[in-house]
Formats: C-alpha cells, structure tokens, sequence
C-alpha cells in the first residue's frame, strides 16, 4: 500500500477539515480553475485572432507569388511573365503546393456619374480559388472569372460601394492609363464583399483575368500558348510548412525565366505584409506574458492553501511523526494532497475556459470593432493539443513550487503539537 497517497485520499475526502482549511483548499482549486481557464481563453482567442487576420491577408495576396522579377523590385505592374501551361505545370509539381493561379492587376479609376476612385483592379481566371470571396461575400452572386473573354462582371468591396454609392447591378465605368491612350471599360457590380481590412478594401476589386491582361495591353490567347500576366498565386497545403516551399521555389524557380526570357522572382505573404505579420507576433509576447502571470497566481494559491492545511494539521503530523513516520513519507502526503487539489482546479478550468471558448465560437457573444480588430466578433480557435500542452505545464510547475512549502512539515515538533490543551 502506498501510505502517502492512502493519507492523502483520507485528508481530501475527510469530512472533517478544520473550518480555516476548508475555505483554504476552495480557493486554491479556484485559483488553479480561474488561471486555467484564463489561458485557454487567451490562447484561444489570440489564435483565432492571428489565423483569422492571416487568412484575409493570404485571401488577397496567396502564400507566395511568382512574378516578373522587375515586378517584385520595382511594383511596376507593366512587366508580365507568360504563364503558359508549361510553368503552371512546374510550379504545380513544387512538393507541399496545393493550388497554382493566374492573376493581373491594373491601377485604374472607377467612375460614376457623381463620384469616382481610385483602385487596384486584380484579373483572376477560372482557376482561381473564390474561397476567400465567397466567406466575406455580403450581396450579390459571384461571377464566373475567365481568362479567355470579358464577362464585364466586377466584385467591388462594401467601402467602395458606400464611396460611390453603387450596388448589386450597378453600371460602372473603369479608366486605366494606357502608354499613350485612356482606356474605358464599361462594368457591372455583380457583387460585394466586405473583409474588414481596410487598407485592401479601399483598394482592390476583382475582374476577369483577360479583362486585365487586355487593360495591360498583354496577350491572352489559349492556342497560341500565350498567358501574358502580372504572376502566378501558389497556396500551400499547410500554413506552417510555407517558409519551407518558398524555400524551394528560391532555389528552383527564381532566377530561371519564362518562355520569353524573363527573368522569374518570389516573395512569400509575409514578404508582401511585414507590417502586419510583425504587428501579428507582437501578440505572442503578450499571451507569454498573461500565461506566466497566472501561472503566479495559481501556484501562489495553491501553496498558500497547502501551507494553511499543514498548520492546521499539525497534530496529525506529530501524531505520525511519534509512531515513526518520517518527514519525508509525510511531506509525499501533503504533496499527494495538493495534487488532487489542482487536478480538479485543472478539470474545472478546463470545463469553464473551453466552455467560454465554444459559446464565442457558436454565438459569437463578444463584439469588436473591425475598423480596429479587422473582425467584428472575437475569433476563437480551439486547439486541443496546445490545451493539453497548457495543462501538462500548469500540472508540472504547480508539482513543483509545492516542494518547497511541504518542507514545512520538518518544523512541527511531536512534544509540541501532541500535548493535552
């Protein structure tokens, strides 16, 4: 029989505890519950808050880019790369890439009868991935994107629609600078999305891809092989394997050229976004620094709490230190004891943090302002393994700050605590 744990078991389930350790233990499974809970929140939340800020980022721009290398030094949208058939395949092949995309992009101006504004116009094909639309879709129906004609369909964003007073079937008509000329187009609003990001809503609307590639003056012609465009969109199978591909396509693809000589470059979406990607990391420190604050607080309570149960037993000590019990089989008692009591403060924070977690997620009790946040409701992202990472660690640290205290039952004295009041 292990003596330690069948005292311990006894002391936990002891109808009675003294009328000071009682409220003792309940606070410090408390404070074990509520430092618990408040990391899984914190976790959760700011993960779902750098995902869901990530994704719309990736929704605008892709994982990584492959474009004309005089594009990427320069953001002078006049350089193209053909991007035939032949290095579609290519970049398909690269390990980790699940999706390969045609896009361009024109500087242009849309213009009503009463207002007008400034926008980057981005072509996309039939093979681009309208996901990222579809999710942040707020009116309309999403056309049918073509490389191979104009449906004269365009996907404008809700701030540009409030700025020029457009909706779902509105007529606009779009003004590009050409090298010597003004060229019109004349478009109609098929739908509006809206992703909070305010610095690409003001600027990007969406269009054919051979609508664009003609604004630039480029060829599209599917017979002759001819994909003249801004770049190719690689999306990744797993987020976290990116720097890897990219890695991969440094030493494959950059460098090389395309049918006609040019020169191929790369930049990945952190590349393209530091600003926000930095902005994204800083949030990092600040979970380590509330995961180590409640931390403090729940080994704070749960000595507190041991160090109150030991003086209030300290005629049980001495009873067993008399009949030969050692200081180190009753230190391993109170230990054991201290043990089960954060066991169940762990289950109840767990209980309540992930219960938080899930009532967000389904009904997205808490608000935010997404001109600031960039999402109108606080994002959750429940991840089971880093839960269980939280509370291995909370279990180890809170094992180990108890060694210190239960030292504590050195110091009682049998001659002392066993005397007849």
């Amino acid at each position: 029989m292990n003596l330690p744990l069948y005292i311990a078991r006894h002391l936990y389930h002891s109808d009675t505890e003294g009328h000071v350790s009682r409220p003792a233990v309940r606070i410090a499974m408390l404070g074990v519950a509520v430092g618990v809970a408040v990391m899984i929140v914190s976790v959760c939340v700011v993960l779902g808050f750098k995902h869901a800020v990530r994704d719309k980022i990736v929704g605008f721009n892709s994982h990584i880019i492959v474009s004309n290398y005089m594009t990427l030094q320069t953001t002078d949208q006049r350089h193209a790369v053909n991007a035939n058939d032949s290095l579609v395949g290519i970049l398909k092949k690269i390990p980790g890439v699940r999706h390969v995309g045609r896009y361009s992009q024109k500087q242009g101006v849309l213009k009503t009868n009463t207002d007008f504004l400034g926008v980057m116009m981005k072509g996309v094909g039939e093979d681009y991935d309208t996901t990222f639309l579809a999710e942040n879709k707020v009116d309309g129906t999403l056309p049918c994107f073509s490389s191979e004609k104009s449906t004269q369909k365009l996907v404008v964003s809700k701030t540009m629609a409030d700025k020029l007073r457009l909706r779902v079937g509105s007529k606009v008509l779009a003004y590009f600078m050409g090298d010597d000329d003004v060229r019109t187009r004349p478009l109609t609003v098929a739908a509006i999305y809206q992703s909070n990001m305010g610095r690409y809503d003001e600027m990007f609307c969406f269009a054919d891809l051979y609508t664009v590639s003609r604004l630039n003056g480029w060829s599209i012609d599917k017979d002759s092989a001819r994909y003249d465009v801004s770049g190719l969109e690689l999306m990744v199978n797993d987020f976290d394997s990116l720097e890897h591909v990219a890695d991969y396509v440094i030493d494959h693809i950059n460098k090389t050229t395309d049918s006609d000589a040019r020169t191929l470059s790369s930049m990945t979406v952190y590349e393209l976004s530091p600003q926000t990607f930095s902005w994204l990391s800083l949030l990092d420190l600040n979970v380590w620094i509330i995961l180590a604050l409640m931390v403090c607080v729940a080994g704070v309570t749960i000595v507190s709490g041991l160090l109150i149960i030991i003086l209030e037993r300290a005629q049980m000590i001495g009873l067993l230190k008399a009949l030969g019990a050692r200081n180190a089989l009753v230190r391993r008692s109170f230990r054991w004891l201290a043990l089960f009591i954060v066991v169940k403060g762990l289950v109840l924070g767990n209980v309540l943090g992930i219960g938080l977690c899930l009532l967000q997620k389904c009904f997205g009790i808490v608000k935010l302002d997404p001109s600031v946040y960039y999402v109108s409701e606080a994002p959750v992202e429940i991840n089971l393994m880093l839960i269980l990472l939280l509370n291995v660690a909370t279990l180890l640290i809170s094992v180990a700050v108890l060694v210190l205290p239960s030292y504590f039952v050195s110091t009682v004295e049998p001659a002392k605590t066993m005397r007849t009041e």
